[in-house]
């Protein structure tokens, strides 16, 4: 790699100055041994004549000093290249505007919540509702086993679990306080009112329509299933449908916090 940054006339000259033989030892007015006739006709120092080659020691040298240059010049494109890369991944986080607006909720304990509440913060973000009957307690369910996975190795940062109603005129603060419950025990939820939990559920494209109405006066809410990770910036990093299992969630969530570097102003 670092040779394919050298001008091909450089490489050349350092093949050549390898491939040079060794020059014997000479006095300081010709060969050793010489008569004095090849004497007189010898060049005193200073005189004209062909410079001698480089010992090996220089040519080595040279090459060494050529190869260093290069290896720092690609070094120097590499982080080029990567300072590029972390640039157009903000552009792209960006454009996508996925959970970059603020939410204001109340959590199940009765607090205001908002989103900067969490920056600094790496968290596992579900929107649901309470009486969902299968598919919402699966995804919870999947959710704290993963944060279980990662919470056995020490060198991870913590993560927060994150429940978000998409069901506000049922789900208050105690139906939510209710359901969290049966999950993680750090689980925590959030409700609010319907413009409220429209506006959190908006920022992250999330769909959701409510059936119609029983006898009983139940329904049904159809909505996005799927679980967010969001990095401690705030930025959406990752997501994870049904087919994905508690341990593929781990690894891909411990990847991205071994790999995770702040996003520039």
């Amino acid at each position: 790699m670092a040779q394919s940054l050298l001008p091909a006339r450089c490489l050349r000259c350092c093949r050549a100055l390898l491939r040079a033989p060794p020059t014997p030892s000479r006095g300081p007015w010709g060969s050793r041994g010489s008569s004095s006739s090849s004497s007189s006709s010898s060049s005193p120092p200073g005189g004209g004549g062909g410079s001698a080659p480089l010992p090996l020691w220089q040519r080595l040298a040279v090459v060494a000093v050529a190869g260093g240059a290069a290896a720092g010049a690609w070094l120097h494109l590499r982080a080029r290249r990567e300072q590029e890369r972390r640039r157009r991944r903000v552009r792209e986080l960006r454009a996508l505007a996925l959970g970059q607006g603020d939410f204001e909720l109340v959590d199940h304990t009765g607090q205001p919540r908002r989103k900067a509440d969490f920056l600094g913060q790496w968290v596992l973000l579900y929107f649901g509702f309470t009486h969902c009957p299968d598919v919402c307690p699966d995804e919870l369910e999947k959710l704290s086993r993963a944060v279980e996975l990662l919470e056995g190795d020490a060198a991870l940062p913590r993560l927060q679990p994150l429940f978000i109603t998409v069901d506000p005129e049922r789900d208050d603060v105690a139906a939510v306080a209710r359901y969290v419950r049966d999950f993680h025990p750090r689980l925590l939820g959030l409700t609010g009112s319907p413009e409220q939990v429209r506006a959190a559920g908006g920022a992250y494209r999330v769909y959701a329509r409510a059936g119609p109405k029983d006898e009983d006066g139940d329904y049904i809410v159809d909505h996005t299933v799927v679980i967010y990770l969001l990095g401690p910036d705030g930025l959406f990093l990752d997501y994870y449908g049904r087919s994905k299992t508690p341990a593929q969630i781990a690894d891909s969530v411990r990847r991205h916090m071994q790999t995770y570097e702040p996003l520039p102003d």
